[in-house]
């Protein structure tokens, strides 16, 4: 499928106004997103209910794809890179200001960025499983201190996956200089670390882990789409790190105006009023009825914190070798 779309997308680059004279957005994104289970064919279907226009997404890893085609890319939006790439991304010189207005948003963070926009949001939490786990660590220092073979924990790879590298930064936010220490403390519990969430969220679902490095929100989909209450995020008092999704228009997009349409339509009630349960994340703009039942109730951190894109640029490199020194001792 990936084959096929990037065979579409050639054609496209070539051929930008296909059969019915119908304008065509290309969206590169996620693997997950696209699939039928991702936002993705909601999000498709919303926009071109509106936009007189076909709108094709292109699967696979986005910024390195980008990285590699540069200025010729044939995208014309980027959807579902994270803070804690854009520094990267930015760096390409490839990404269009957004012109949205971003007083609507109501994020726990402040947002001031004109390039990339926030579309969904969560903390990252490890979720657990109530039937397996019934008294799960209160705490981060609980979490670490807790014996060995207390609970397993499934976790992802900070080379390979943004929620492993988000893990990767939160331990640094909450221990600094002595993020080391509790790494070394923390891999007797870790089952695996998988390459990607998918990966590590299928086995703690099979019921291999205990827990397993996610989002506070993970446990909406249980709750709404399956009926199951006994997944729950341990919340911790020493706060959260933020996690958002983000979007940008490429500098280089022969549809320019559409595509500053679809970054307004990711901002309009259809499409914010739909994400949590297209994407199971809070939407960056709430209002009466975008948040169902089963997830409006969600527990929150009293504490979010994230860092800036340049500080997490400037932390990635010493973290992950704090991380290869010690995880695994």
């Amino acid at each position: 499928m990936k084959t096929a779309l990037m065979l579409a997308g050639c054609v496209l680059a070539a051929t930008p106004v296909l059969a019915g004279d119908k304008p065509v957005l290309t969206v590169y994104a996620p693997e997950y997103f696209t699939s039928e289970w991702g936002p993705g064919p909601a999000i498709e279907k919303g926009f071109e209910a509106d936009c007189g226009c076909d709108l094709r997404f292109v699967a696979g890893d986005v910024l390195p794809r980008l990285l590699l085609e540069g200025d010729k890319t044939e995208a014309d939006v980027a959807i579902g890179l994270n803070t804690d790439v854009t520094a990267r991304a930015r760096a390409t010189g490839l990404f269009a200001p957004h012109h949205q207005d971003l007083s609507r948003l109501t994020l726990p963070i402040a947002w001031t960025d004109d390039t990339f926009l926030p579309f969904d949001w969560s903390e990252v939490a490890f979720v657990y499983d109530k039937t397996k786990l019934a008294t799960p660590p209160k705490s981060f220092a609980e979490l670490l201190d807790a014996p060995e073979g207390a609970f397993k924990i499934a976790i992802e790879d900070p080379r390979s996956s943004t929620a492993g590298l988000a893990l990767l930064l939160w331990v640094k936010h909450i221990y600094g200089d002595k993020a080391g220490a509790a790494w070394a403390k923390l891999s007797p519990k870790v089952l695996t670390v998988t390459q990607d969430w998918s990966e590590a969220y299928g086995l703690f679902t099979e019921g291999e882990a205990d827990m397993v490095l996610s989002f506070t929100t993970s446990p909406a989909y249980h709750r709404i789409a399956e009926n199951d209450d006994t997944k729950a995020a341990a919340i911790f008092p020493e706060g959260h790190y933020f996690y958002t999704e983000l979007v940008a228009q490429l500098k280089t997009s022969d549809q320019p105006e559409l595509a500053q349409k679809f970054l307004q339509y990711v901002l309009s009630d259809g499409f914010q009023g739909m994400i949590a349960t297209a994407n199971w994340s809070y939407p960056v703009i709430v209002k009466p009825g975008f948040l169902p039942e089963g997830f409006a109730t969600l527990p929150r951190p009293a504490t979010t914190f994230f860092y800036t894109e340049a500080e997490a640029e400037a932390l990635r490199g010493p973290a992950l070798e704090e991380w290869r020194a010690n995880f695994g001792k």
